[in-house]
């Protein structure tokens, strides 16, 4: 296959080239954004940070890191998935606080039509997904890329066959894979 068309903008980023970088974020804003609300959602209701502060935050983090290289557009929106990731679960963490009333759950009855539901994970779940994600990273990074680009950036099979030039029976049997060891890294709780 043929190399992405951002390709000379990765390649020109990672040479620190600021206004490449400036580019960079402006024509993956969109899919970025989309990112950083599927984030959210995980966390569900209630959150006072909105995907455009996630967006921007994990933004000037990648900007401030020295020596970060990006082959490709699939291992740049892996590792902007994964640095939003961590805010998010740092926002669930100090939301739930108990010196800021994290225990405590205030009630109203409701005047309008409920939204519908989505399912939140809460704080410990998405620290113990991240911890599970970074011992997957730590045996096979490809893996982890994967699991980066598929759940929390939700980019298809497909879609991730094409970013990382192979055939998606190749992704799809990663796929199992990684799913596997995560599944039985949460159940046995080897998280170190």
């Amino acid at each position: 296959m043929t190399d992405s068309p951002l390709s000379p903008l990765l390649q020109s980023a990672d040479a620190g080239n600021a206004e490449s970088q400036r580019e960079l974020f402006r024509v993956l804003y969109a899919e970025l954004r989309a990112v950083a609300r599927r984030e959210l959602a995980r966390i569900g209701g209630g959150a006072t940070l909105g995907p455009t502060a996630v967006l921007h935050e994990a933004y000037l983090q990648l900007s401030q890191r020295q020596g970060l290289e990006f082959p490709d557009q699939a291992r740049f929106m892996a590792y902007a998935a994964q640095a939003m990731r961590g805010l998010v679960i740092d926002y669930a963490r100090r939301r739930q606080a108990q010196k800021r009333g994290g225990g405590f759950e205030i009630t109203a009855l409701p005047t309008d039509i409920p939204a519908a539901e989505t399912t939140a994970v809460d704080a410990d779940q998405l620290e113990r997904l991240s911890a599970a994600i970074d011992a997957l990273a730590a045996h096979d990074s490809g893996l982890a890329e994967l699991v980066n680009l598929k759940y929390f950036s939700g980019f298809s099979f497909i879609e991730i066959a094409a970013l990382s030039h192979v055939s998606e029976r190749t992704v799809l049997r990663h796929w199992e894979k990684a799913r596997i060891f995560l599944h039985l890294t949460l159940r046995n709780g080897d998280l170190q």
